[in-house]
């Protein structure tokens, strides 16, 4: 398999292993898919980590196997390669990306399907697809626009240039930058505070946050109002309420 699903203390780690590059080809879109539909049905999973390992995120698709596909083959083939990210951001759990060396093309879109994005001082991101005369195509043009606004996208987008994890970081393409060695030390340990937290309550902040970027503000009150009632009926409201009169605030437990 070309990606792996490793799970222990709540932590889910997405671990790509396509050597050398973690290529995406798709039988690795296929299979991100079926890892991530498969820890959003699973409740010993609370928060996930997607990784490449210690040299390189994913350098992008697989541009042999796309160079054979004719235009009915991607006409067939685009809306299961944009699924399989789709199940990636739909995971209702937090979702840290974990960036080491190169994450370029579709390596650069699963990494905008994260929720925080850690990157290696050795990181270097990109759309690079107008080079090869097309644009990005699992979501880029979306995920990427929205996260560091239109302008700043369509530079990356239009030029299909690499940034390093310093400019990276000011343009908010990720969230923090640390030595590479600590990439997945410090991405998991985000990945585990978070998985002792109230996970109806975390679902309930990522959908709201989510659904009120895809739409109006007055839909994004209404989901946002409607999952704060509803978190009233939760174990875990009862439970941090309680802990916070009782204990002060910040020492309930959730497990």
């Amino acid at each position: 398999m070309t990606v792996h699903l490793e799970v222990a203390e709540g932590v889910g780690t997405l671990r790509l292993d396509r050597p050398p590059m973690n290529a995406l080809d798709v039988a690795t879109q296929d299979r991100l898919k079926e890892l991530a539909e498969e820890i959003t049905r699973r409740e010993d999973v609370r928060a996930v980590v997607i990784f490449g390992g210690e040299k390189v995120f994913a350098a992008g698709a697989d541009i042999k196997e796309m160079q054979a596909m004719d235009h009915t083959a991607m006409v067939l083939r685009a809306r299961a390669l944009q699924d399989s990210f789709t199940a990636v951001a739909r995971i209702p759990k937090p979702v840290v990306a974990a960036v080491t060396g190169y994450a370029l093309g579709g390596g650069c879109e699963l990494a905008l399907c994260a929720d925080f994005r850690i990157a290696g001082e050795n990181a270097k991101l990109g759309q690079p697809e107008i080079l090869l005369g097309l644009i990005p195509g699992a979501g880029g043009t979306q995920r990427l626009a929205r996260l560091i606004g239109p302008s700043r996208a369509k530079d990356l987008i239009f030029t299909g240039r690499q940034v390093k994890a310093d400019e990276a970081l000011a343009l908010g393409l990720v969230d923090r930058v640390v030595p590479a060695a600590e990439v997945y030390e410090q991405a998991h340990a985000w990945a585990a505070k978070l998985a002792k937290g109230p996970a109806i309550a975390l679902r309930a902040a990522k959908e709201a946050v989510d659904t009120g970027l895809e739409t109006d503000i007055d839909t994004g009150l209404a989901v946002e109002r409607n999952w704060f009632a509803g978190l009233f009926a939760t174990e875990d409201r009862e439970r941090g309420m309680r802990s916070f009169v009782e204990d002060g605030p910040g020492k309930a437990k959730f497990l």
